[in-house]
């Protein structure tokens, strides 16, 4: 009885020192794996790009004020070699509104739809088109909040000379939500999960 649990032991002489607790060990460290990581920050940008388009939508005129100031650029230095890229037209205003409303549910919805993915994908271990659909929204935010906030409202209207209307540090805190997440979806470590020999 005693040569039944010898072979190449660590020494804990313990019966169920075999195969047994192999299986939890796993489950528990496939929780700290690289898919698992990717599906929980999907869902948070998803969740987050949802409650600022809900907001956008609810409470249509707070955020409506805010695209009005940043493209009359009323609140800025008005210095006059500037002044001429100013956009005073009611009409182009509320379009450029809309339009970020129109892009930003459009990105809550692709990174809803990502977030599905993952999770189903965890139940396989299948991530591609997860992964392909998390990378669509990610770039769509990073488009939204890089290119329009940062840089067209940032540096063509010149939204940070405005201490009132300055939505900067909101979209660099987002456009590095979007980035970090970006990366850690297209880590290597994210391939079948029954691959990964550890």
């Amino acid at each position: 009885m005693a040569q039944a649990h010898r072979p190449t032991s660590t020494g804990s002489g313990s019966p169920s020192s075999g195969p047994a607790p192999a299986a939890p060990r796993n489950w528990f460290l496939r929780l700290g794996a690289p898919p698992v990581a990717a599906t929980a920050l999907t869902a948070v940008v998803a969740l987050c790009m949802s409650l600022v388009a809900f907001g956008n939508i609810t409470d249509f005129g707070t955020n409506q004020q805010f695209v009005q100031h940043v493209l009359s650029m009323d609140t800025t230095f008005k210095d006059p070699d500037l002044m001429w890229r100013a956009v005073e037209s009611s009409a182009v205003q509320n379009a450029a509104y809309v339009a970020v409303i129109a892009w930003e549910t459009l990105t809550a919805a692709v990174l809803l739809t990502a977030t599905w993915f993952w999770i189903t994908g965890l139940r396989r271990d299948a991530y591609d088109r997860a992964r392909a659909a998390s990378t669509v929204g990610l770039v769509m935010m990073l488009l939204l909040f890089g290119m329009g906030f940062l840089a067209i409202g940032g540096e063509w209207f010149a939204m940070w000379q405005s201490s009132d209307w300055n939505g900067l540090d909101a979209a660099a805190r987002n456009l590095a939500l979007a980035a970090f997440t970006l990366l850690v979806v297209h880590l290597p470590g994210i391939r079948r999960a029954d691959t990964a020999r550890t």
